[in-house]
């Protein structure tokens, strides 16, 4: 029987005391921190009078998750409440279930939806405070998700336009239905958004659950020659970033191009928050939970 000789046994030991300690980190300790993320991005055709607008970003909650206590939503909105904001968006999927076996609108909830929002209530901004779903909330009963973001003083876009004005401008924040719930396909949600668009005027913000939007409604099937900024999560930045390799799972049908932070393409600028809680697997590593505040600069 070969010996192994000294040097491979410490090695040994050695990664699995660093595997060992990476999860205890990735468990019990990244999942409960909160960062802010402060970005700046430069926006070509932006209306000079939404200059320097300060738009804070908040995605996938998934009350309940690992690290997303009541506690600590609470602490969520009152950070948020010191970053004196213009907009803040709330980017969908609320809701955390337990299990993922049976119809989706019976799974029991890691924290029900109602505790979830009054958790949530009280954050201020100026302009005010505008929400849409996920997948996870359209999978438990958006009727449901919603009706209690809007008990508690949030506007849920579902396919609906929201107007902010300043300096007598006006801004047009349209939220959109989530990517993987609409129904008839790009070519008719293009048109329908054309459409609800259409009737009005003013740079456009999206906000949209999923980034994978990007490449339909700024390109083949756009939407707005006035769209100007797409605000999206749902890929929780992969949840998981490793050295070199970067994010192994992305839930996007792009892999990592969309997993997070400021991307431009088709003359569209669109920023993706890596989000708060965890999905699926209870673990984030080198992507911890974030509160993104965008401050957006006319070009």
């Amino acid at each position: 029987m070969k010996k192994w000789s000294t040097k491979v046994v410490l090695g040994i030991i050695t990664s699995a005391a660093v595997s060992a300690g990476c999860l205890v980190y990735a468990y019990f300790i990244e999942p409960n921190r909160l960062v802010i993320n402060e970005s700046t991005i430069t926006i070509k055709h932006l209306n000079p009078a939404f200059d320097g607008m300060r738009i804070v970003m908040l995605g996938d909650i998934h009350g309940g998750s690992n690290g997303v206590t009541e506690e600590k939503l609470r602490q969520v909105v009152a950070t948020i409440n010191e970053q004196n904001a213009d907009i803040v968006v709330l980017l969908g999927d609320y809701v955390s279930e337990k299990y993922f076996e049976g119809p989706p609108a019976g799974r029991e909830l890691r924290m029900p939806a109602a505790t979830i929002a009054d958790n949530l209530a009280g954050i201020r901004a100026v302009f005010g405070v505008y929400a849409v779903l996920g997948n996870h909330d359209g999978d438990y009963g958006p009727d449901v998700v919603a009706g209690e973001l809007t008990r508690v003083g949030y506007k849920v876009l579902q396919n609906e336009i929201a107007f902010v004005e300043r300096n007598g401008q006006r801004l047009r924040i349209y939220g959109m239905t989530d990517h993987l719930s609409l129904k008839g396909g790009w070519i008719r949600t293009s048109e329908e958004s054309r459409a609800n668009l259409s009737t009005t005027t003013g740079d456009v913000i999206v906000l949209q659950h999923g980034p994978d939007i990007l490449p339909v409604i700024a390109g083949e099937y756009s939407i707005s020659t006035e769209l100007r900024l797409i605000l999206a999560a749902h890929t929780h930045g992969g949840q998981v970033r490793l050295p070199i390799l970067g994010s192994p799972i992305v839930p996007s049908g792009y892999g990592q191009k969309y997993v997070r932070g400021h991307i431009k393409e088709k003359g569209v600028d669109m920023f993706v928050t890596t989000g708060l809680g965890c999905s699926i697997l209870p673990f984030r590593f080198m992507v911890p939970p974030e509160i993104v505040v965008l401050t957006v600069r006319a070009d």
